[in-house]
């Protein structure tokens, strides 16, 4: 690492641990969160790669996480940031085959952060990328494309339709494009009117506005008629429940994310009972952890494959610099025409 700079411009994480509080990912200001500084850049251990950062995506789970609200604790001093793009310029032992090579990654539990001049993670964490993949497309190529398929796989096994909220996400987008390119009939749930004909274009058998007063009514209709079985929810509100204890038999409420701060009160207890309801959650992490190898490979070439040839891509609302971030994030989180991407 002789070659490298001793220290790098990092966004340090202010908590630690958990917060004990479900708000939401949302922030007013990034410096209750956040600080800025110059740290060492840090050396990886065996089997670790030191990446120098492209492009870092901001994904609700990191603000989920530096509010202390996600499924690992924070670490006080530690760079923030899950996923980005880069160039991989030091190696543990174990990990050399990597140095040179520009990759998708994300950030394993306990490593530096992708928020950086430089991030630490394992190699096991990364993905050589092709070089017609853009360098957004990379920041974005792991968490969201891998649940996508991820999810649609497991809504594929239950019939033809299925149900996604938050549907103009970037995620959103990439399952009901899947969804409509495996010939299933995805029934998408927007909070705004003018994104039904966008939706509908890319692939949705219905949309429904969650704002619409007979929302739940209208999509009783629906589900009496396509019987969808899974719901893949990222907002997990009340509505959701309504939602659910609209659907069929059987049905599987799949939540992946906590967009509203709403706590959903049960109300069709017998459900689970007489139909055979489950509510579920899902968690990349776990189905990285437990999908063998092989059909790993398989699931990541069939994502870059999708980016490289256009049929999915993802939509930047804003590059925000690296040291605009702690003053800028809140901002630029806010926008809601696409990703936010943080830059050196």
């Amino acid at each position: 690492m002789s070659d490298l700079p001793e220290t790098m411009f990092a966004v340090l994480q202010k908590g630690e641990g958990y917060s004990g509080q479900s708000t939401g990912p949302v922030i007013e200001d990034g410096s209750d969160y956040l600080e800025a500084a110059e740290i060492p850049v840090p050396a990886p251990g065996p089997g670790q790669v030191l990446i120098r950062l492209r492009v870092a995506s901001v994904n609700p789970s990191d603000l989920h996480f530096i509010k202390g609200e996600y499924g690992q604790p924070r670490i006080k001093g530690n760079p923030a940031g899950f996923e980005g793009c880069g160039d991989v310029v030091a190696a543990g032992a174990g990990a050399e085959g990597l140095i040179g090579q520009r990759v998708a990654f994300v950030v394993a539990l306990g490593c530096s952060g992708a928020w950086a001049e430089y991030a630490i993670t394992d190699a096991t964490s990364c993905i050589p990328l092709r070089p017609d993949v853009s360098d957004d497309d990379g920041a974005a190529q792991i968490v969201n494309p891998l649940t996508a398929m991820a999810m649609v796989d497991i809504a594929r096994q239950d019939g033809e339709a299925f149900v996604v909220s938050a549907a103009t996400s970037q995620l959103g987008k990439l399952m009901v494009s899947l969804g409509r390119d495996l010939g299933l009939k995805p029934i998408a749930m927007v909070r705004r009117a003018e994104a039904v004909a966008a939706l509908k274009q890319a692939g949705a058998a219905e949309v429904l506005v969650t704002t619409d007063p007979e929302v739940v009514k209208t999509f009783a209709a629906i589900s009496a008629e396509l019987k969808p079985r899974v719901f893949l929810d990222a907002v997990s509100d009340q509505l959701s429940e309504q939602i659910f204890a609209a659907m069929p038999n059987r049905a599987r409420w799949i939540s992946y994310g906590k967009l509203s701060a709403e706590p959903p009160k049960l109300t069709q207890m017998g459900q689970f009972i007489f139909m055979d309801k489950k509510i579920e959650g899902f968690w990349l992490t776990n189905w990285m952890r437990n999908t063998p190898p092989a059909d790993q490979i398989r699931v990541v070439g069939e994502v870059q494959a999708r980016f490289a040839d256009g049929r999915w891509k993802t939509d930047v609302s804003v590059h925000l610099p690296l040291r605009d971030v702690v003053s800028g994030l809140a901002a630029a989180t806010k926008k809601t025409d696409g990703k936010v991407m943080i830059t050196p």
